[in-house]
């Protein structure tokens, strides 16, 4: 718990230092500490009239508090009498403590430190409310470093989250793909640049429902009101088609993702294509728009999956667009792939590359591919480019890609047979040691799930300690 915090051997910080100062006084002692207890020395987050940084972990006085869990506070009326603090270096070294008396830190179930005041006259006997005025602000550091924690993974998953955000408007401009979440409580809309780009809205400012109404045509207003409307009564997805002010015809696709308990909308959640060019082209218009909402339809039951399993997290429909952005990248690079080939097929070798990216396919002593290219249908393709994608994910965040020495092998073949089939194996080596988790999470059951639409399609995951490795099997008809 304590190296999780990141707080050993940080810069000063000047509300645990306040916190100090004030239990000091009020104890009227002249020594106070906010101590953290590792495994070989205490290090103190803040100090009042102590000039130690740290102190080795066997002269600790606060390593006692934390240990006696059947009570609630420390306290010693003169250390120098004790037989367990007699040799510490704070009692027969300056600042020469004497009494003591220190209530432990606990975060998230776990003693991590303690509050603690001292002075190096011996106090035989201590105040109640003392003991309880110890006890209530040492619940207070704990706060502190709870919500400190906090604050720290929220900028830090903002600044990860960013990047992806980039990286995946940029995929979403390559397809002309507009992507927009409604809050039905507020009538706010986040909505990517696109999406502001195809109604002639502004990049910058906030926007509601209204402002994406006024920009469709007026005569049109009213089938998307009761594509809409249909939606939120019937559940069913929303779809329509129209034209806005700028004289582009749009295909807008989407689905309420939370209701309340009644069964009210609050969130809906979807896309918008420009289709000019496919109704300019009335032959290829049906032929598109046929494989269109046959496409669109199987990614957004892709999304409500992923949503389902992040949207309790989000604390707002910003986050929520963000929190999931890398997995939507994925499946937008697939998308944009299928489209440049008329939705036909996709080489294996280019998918991978797509998902993996130029740098690691440029080094081979990280990464090794092995077999010929292979044609993928498109629902292959959009399957086999979740699983790529969180294996990657994985393998570089705790796999044999977050070490220098990890290396990944990615081998396949093709057996042929009156239906061909795929067979690839993804094995790791080099990482740290591998252990077989106690419960599946959300990225496994990603990858086992992936293919659940490709009948006799295959996904087995082991985990023995030199790497993880995954072997899939598919029919490529």
């Amino acid at each position: 718990m304590l190296a999780g915090l990141n707080v050993l051997d940080t810069e000063d910080d000047a509300d645990f230092d306040r916190l100090v100062r004030l239990t000091a006084t009020m104890a009227g002692a002249p020594v106070g500490m906010v101590s953290l207890v590792d495994a070989d020395r205490e290090w103190y987050k803040a100090r009042h009239g102590l000039q130690l940084r740290e102190t080795p972990i066997a002269s600790s006085l606060c390593a006692h508090a934390i240990a006696d869990v059947g009570s609630p506070a420390l306290v010693i009326g003169d250390a120098g009498a004790d037989s367990r603090f007699a040799a510490s270096i704070l009692v027969v070294a300056p600042p020469n403590i004497r009494f003591f008396a220190a209530a432990p830190i606990t975060v998230r179930g776990q003693r991590i430190g303690a509050l603690a005041v001292a002075s190096p006259e011996p106090r035989l006997a201590a105040e109640a409310t003392l003991t309880e005025q110890l006890i209530a602000l040492a619940d207070t550091a704990a706060s502190l470093f709870v919500l400190k924690d906090e604050a720290r993974i929220r900028a830090r998953t903002a600044a990860d989250l960013m990047k992806e955000e980039w990286r995946h408007a940029l995929t979403l401009e390559a397809g002309r793909v507009g992507s927009w979440v409604w809050d039905l409580r507020s009538d706010d809309v986040v909505a990517n640049d696109i999406m502001r780009r195809m109604f002639s809205l502004p990049p910058a400012r906030p926007v509601s429902i209204d402002d994406f109404f006024a920009a469709i045509v007026p005569g049109e207003r009213e089938a998307v009101r009761a594509a809409l409307e249909a939606s939120f009564e019937q559940g069913v997805d929303y779809v329509s088609e129209f034209s806005v002010a700028s004289g582009r015809w749009l295909a807008g696709r989407g689905r309420v993702y939370q209701r309340d308990a009644a069964g009210r909308p609050l969130v809906m959640m979807g896309v918008c294509i420009d289709i000019t060019e496919a109704r300019e082209a009335a032959d290829h218009t049906r032929l598109l728009l046929r494989e269109l909402n046959h496409r669109v339809k199987n990614t957004l039951a892709m999304i409500q999956s992923l949503a389902r399993q992040t949207l309790s997290h989000a604390a707002d429909p910003q986050s929520f667009i963000e929190a999931f952005s890398g997995r939507l990248r994925t499946l937008s690079e697939a998308h944009v792939l299928l489209a440049d080939r008329d939705w036909g097929s996709i080489g294996l070798v280019e998918l991978i590359t797509a998902q993996l990216g130029p740098d690691l396919i440029a080094e081979p002593a990280r990464l090794s591919l092995q077999g010929e290219d292979v044609p993928l249908p498109p629902d292959q393709a959009l399957g086999l480019g979740l699983i790529v994608h969180e294996l990657l994910t994985n393998a570089m965040k705790f796999g044999a890609l977050s070490t220098p020495q990890g290396h990944v092998d990615i081998a396949w073949r093709r057996e042929a047979g009156p239906r061909p089939l795929l067979n690839l194996s993804w094995r790791e080596s080099g990482g740290p040691a591998v252990r077989p988790p106690v419960e599946a999470g959300f990225g496994t059951r990603l990858i086992q799930r992936s293919l659940d639409k490709i009948v006799d399609s295959r996904v087995r995951i082991e985990y023995p300690a030199s790497g993880v490795e995954v072997r899939v099997k598919l029919p490529l008809g």
